[in-house]
């Protein structure tokens, strides 16, 4: 772990801590010398099912009233999906 960031240096460099968290860092601050606390990433849910019923619990999606399999694929053909991001670049 990196050494920690003196209270003073963290106040200064929030955005960068916490660009550090975001990609899944720990970061601890220190006072006088001594750590005195931990930023830590958020712990996320890693299956699906669950991921989804957390982004409903936090209003980001409804689930919708019919199954899935009711959703019918929008590419009739083989291979569109790979024809069109070739297209893209």
């Amino acid at each position: 772990m990196a050494r920690p960031y003196p209270v003073h240096e963290a106040k200064a460099k929030l955005s960068e801590i916490l660009r550090r968290v975001k990609r899944g860092r720990s970061v601890s601050i220190s006072e006088r010398g001594r750590e005195i606390a931990q930023v830590v990433p958020v712990a996320r849910a890693t299956d699906l099912a669950a991921r989804l019923a957390e982004l409903e619990r936090d209003g980001l999606i409804r689930r919708g009233r019919g199954s899935v399999k009711a959703i019918a694929p929008l590419a009739r053909r083989r291979g569109a999906l790979a024809r069109f991001l070739e297209t893209r670049g």
